[in-house]
């Protein structure tokens, strides 16, 4: 993985020749330099009239070439990327290219999406199977094309003045730029106040600052800009029997897994104990053993958590004992980090300017904390992320009421925290009506077949909300989080063609006897053992220490003295009224009062960062 800034100017000629246009080096390396962390192994930057394009390279595939921007000469003309993913048909990419005329000079998989541009030109990203955000400058039409993968696992963000168009792989490199405001206006303060770290499809919070679309591209050229969506899903009428959609989902997953193990550099898994991460590291151990190769993998806990765990409905058991139990039935070099309670508080602040987002607290810190542990000995890893948006694991596809609620249905109460902020400034009655005729806008857009069941509608629609809102939050996460440590985290399960697949199966597959995601449960069958197969879904972790909440309580108490920005937005009342409250659950299945507490910590470290300007 790498990162990936640019700045375009689309001047019109002028007497034959384009106006003075991108010199400013300053900013491009200024912009570059922030994004530093995602690829500290080699870094590039080339600039004309019209563009600059600046690269850092963590090197995956072919270390010792591949070096960034690159550029490519077809029949006179030039072209030239700046990318960030990994592309899993490349093989079959490269020999269809070949033939068509292309030449290779690397074993990277940028150079085949440069070629890929060349040859099918906008129909480029369609052919890519794969995880990406790249941009792609044509020297002879001064044109910038820009794409992002199907289910947006890499990001893409962008901004525009009047005369110029800045992107980035982070909104921090966007912001790195003195003509770009860290401003925040009232429907991103709804935004953030209502729904983050969920946010809607194309803000990035602050104003004018957006994210281009998953499956979308964007061409710009002095006459224009031009967007689309190369990719959606789309709902048809399912032919397959039972027993044929638990062979082609096993086809499926084995393929996905199969290509994303390639890499010229360590690879591991992250192995929580839970169904989907098994799965994953059950395929890649055994694909591996093949080659008389041993998969590494890892487990986390946090300090204490034995001692204090306490189940709930959504967490019924640890995660520790079946991790362990399992990597020694698969064979596997098994790591297990226990992350200290005190770094669980620390890295708060650092996770959310990362993240560029007060995001879900300590499972986000320790997850920064992890990768860097990880990152010691490897440099790419497999995980488990987005099985339960496509086979439909969580609460709301199987749970009628939340779904018919008039608000996003992981927020079990949309006003838990917006009430903690002053009425008068936040407005909260307007932002939930605003945010609800959103809601239910989108809603209303899913893709479904006329005279299917209730119960295929519902799922149809509570996957779309699923991928398109929350698995971009944990994708969003797990980029951030693993690419501040310059660590490469795969996803199979976001592999586009599985989603396609079980978009359009019955629900009764995947929900058979009353068990949520049975169709990867049966897929999966011979794979696992049944302490795992059968085993309720468990999310990822969170700290069960007391000591934790003591220690953020006692720098929030310290915040709280402050004159600042921070302060002058929250009720103060209602702040002290909830923490010594009910511990109540307010987002997903996890993030309880300790995390609305941290949360409250990342904001006050957000808004003074940048610092934050509120346009209301």
């Amino acid at each position: 993985m790498c990162s990936i800034a640019a700045i375009y100017r689309p001047l019109p000629k002028q007497g034959g020749l384009l106006s003075a246009a991108c010199d400013d080096a300053t900013a491009i390396a200024q912009m570059n330099r922030s994004l530093a962390h995602r690829g500290p192994d080699d870094s590039g930057i080339f600039q004309d009239e019209t563009v600059c394009l600046a690269h850092n390279r963590l090197s995956v595939m072919d270390p010792s070439r591949g070096k960034q921007p690159m550029s490519a000469v077809y029949f006179g003309r030039q072209y030239t990327i700046i990318y960030n993913g990994e592309i899993y048909n490349t093989d079959e990419l490269k020999r269809e290219l070949t033939a068509r005329g292309a030449i290779f000079t690397t074993e990277c998989d940028t150079e085949a999406v440069l070629w890929s541009y060349i040859l099918y030109g906008k129909d480029c990203p369609a052919r890519l199977n794969g995880i990406f955000a790249f941009l792609i400058y044509d020297h002879t039409e001064r044109t910038l094309f820009a794409a992002r993968d199907r289910l947006g696992v890499k990001p893409l963000y962008y901004a525009r003045t009047k005369d110029e168009w800045y992107f980035a792989s982070e909104p921090k490199a966007l912001l790195a730029h003195p003509r770009v405001r860290p401003t925040v206006n009232r429907e991103g303060l709804w935004e953030l106040l209502f729904l983050s770290p969920v946010t809607t499809e194309k803000s990035a919070i602050f104003r004018n600052i957006h994210q281009l679309h998953a499956g979308e591209w964007m061409l710009l050229s002095p006459d224009g800009s031009e967007a689309v969506k190369y990719w959606e899903l789309n709902a048809s009428v399912c032919t397959d029997s039972l027993s044929e959609a638990v062979a082609h989902t096993r086809w499926l997953l084995d393929d996905a897994v199969r290509r994303q193990l390639r890499s010229d550099v360590p690879l591991c898994t992250f192995l929580s104990g839970g169904l989907d991460s098994s799965v994953l590291t059950a395929i890649a151990a055994r694909s591996l053993a093949k080659e008389g190769k041993q998969l590494s993998t890892y487990s986390f806990e946090y300090e204490g958590n034995r001692e204090n765990f306490q189940a709930s409905l959504f967490q019924p058991q640890g995660d520790d004992l079946y991790a362990r139990r399992l990597a020694k039935d698969l064979g596997t070099d098994h790591t297990v980090l226990t992350i200290p309670t005190k770094t669980v508080a620390d890295l708060l602040d650092e996770a959310a300017i990362y993240r560029d987002l007060p995001g879900q607290a300590d499972i986000d810190s320790s997850l920064l904390w992890y990768c860097r542990q990880v990152k010691k000995r490897h440099t790419v890893a497999i995980s488990g992320e987005c099985s339960d948006e496509i086979f439909g694991g969580y609460p709301w596809f199987y749970r009628p009421e939340m779904l018919s609620r008039d608000f996003f249905p992981w927020l079990h109460d949309p006003y838990a925290r917006i009430k903690l902020f002053r009425a008068d400034i936040v407005r909260p009655a307007e932002g939930f009506a605003h945010l609800s005729k959103h809601y239910q806008d989108f809603l209303a857009a899913c893709p479904t077949l006329e005279g299917e069941s209730d119960a295929d509608r519902r799922a149809r629609i509570a996957t779309c909300l699923s991928v398109r809102y929350f698995m971009q939050n944990l994708l969003a996460r797990k980029d951030r989080m693993s690419m501040a440590t310059a660590l490469e985290v795969r996803v199979p399960f976001a592999d586009h063609r599985i989603l396609e697949y079980l978009y359009n199966l019955p629900w009764q597959y995947k929900f058979r006897d009353g068990v949520e995601k049975s169709l990867l449960r049966d897929a999966a069958a011979g794979l696992l053992p049944d302490y795992i197969l059968h085993r309720k879904k468990s999310p990822y972790p969170k700290t069960h220490n007391p000591a934790y909440e003591h220690h953020i309580h006692a720098r929030l108490t310290e915040k709280l003295k402050e004159d600042s920005l921070f302060t002058a937005l929250l009720d103060c009342s209602a702040v002290e009224a909830f923490i010594n409250g009910e511990n109540t659950t307010w987002f997903g299945q996890l993030m309880a009062r300790p995390q609305m507490i941290a949360w409250l910590l990342q904001l006050s470290a957000w808004l003074e960062h940048y610092p934050v300007e509120l346009s209301l």
